[in-house]
């Protein structure tokens, strides 16, 4: 949870002057905007507001994680709120939210953010006081249990959190309308390695999909291209990382994902 961390000891913390949601959500945006870091322009505001019209971002337990997707390159930011009131925020728990950490998400940092708002939604279920944040008195008391929350969290994070992460980052890449059969999605993680003018080799457990990707006279040129997704035969591919070797061999980590109907 380092752009937290990040956050929470460079003063990105404040106390929301209301319980407003929408004035809550500007002021935070505002913040991020004015790092100087961040393209001019960047209208985090808008990003943020359009898509909570769409998409609720509470986690639980009094709090949210809105986010706005930027179309550039660039460190991933966040700002935090507390609210000692607590927001209305249509949570489905139907508790106030007390804390809301706002992030700008640039297209190099989806993994990132997916990786961290994993771990938070792990530090709350295992480690978080409700009543902590509830009898909090100022802006420093909530400062340091949180800073006392994140640096707990690091000694937690395993493969349980890896798959939580796998989770949002399938309901990031579907469909709206898929999101409610998501329980009879078929998921299988795959390796594809590529190399100069050779055919792609797929790693992968389940035969009958790498024979069916083999098949695909278009992998190689997804793979090499700025696309996040590749759709094939029913199967969404969706690249996450890659790591290049010697001899101009590149592996992409790969999930391919289907709705089983």
């Amino acid at each position: 949870m380092d752009s937290l961390l990040d956050a929470l000891q460079e003063g990105r913390l404040i106390e929301l002057p209301d319980n407003d949601k929408q004035d809550s959500l500007q002021l935070l945006a505002h913040i991020i905007e004015a790092i100087p870091s961040v393209p001019s322009g960047t209208d985090v505001a808008g990003l943020v507001l359009k898509r909570e019209g769409s998409y609720n971002t509470t986690l639980g337990k009094g709090f949210a994680v809105p986010h706005a997707r930027g179309s550039f390159d660039g460190d991933l930011y966040c700002a935090v709120g507390w609210s000692p009131s607590g927001i209305n925020y249509g949570a489905p728990d139907g508790n106030p939210i007390q804390i809301v950490i706002m992030y700008l998400v640039p297209d190099n940092q989806r993994n990132s953010y997916l990786k961290e708002v994993s771990n938070i939604a792990k530090a709350l279920n295992e480690l978080h006081d409700e009543n902590s944040l509830k009898t909090a008195a100022d802006l420093n008391t909530v400062r340091n249990y949180l800073l006392d929350l994140v640096t707990s969290a690091k000694s937690i994070v395993g493969p349980e959190a890896r798959a939580r992460m796998i989770q949002l980052e399938v309901r990031e890449n579907l469909p709206q309308v898929e999101l409610q059969n998501i329980a009879n999605l078929l998921i299988e993680p795959i390796t594809i390695i590529t190399s100069a003018n050779l055919k792609p080799i797929i790693l992968g457990q389940n035969k009958e999909l790498i024979d069916l990707l083999e098949s695909s006279q278009n992998l190689a040129e997804f793979l090499n291209n700025n696309n996040k997704f590749f759709d094939y035969s029913g199967w969404r591919v969706l690249k996450r990382n890659l790591s290049i070797y010697q001899a101009g061999r590149t592996a992409y980590e790969c999930l391919v994902i289907k709705l089983n109907k």
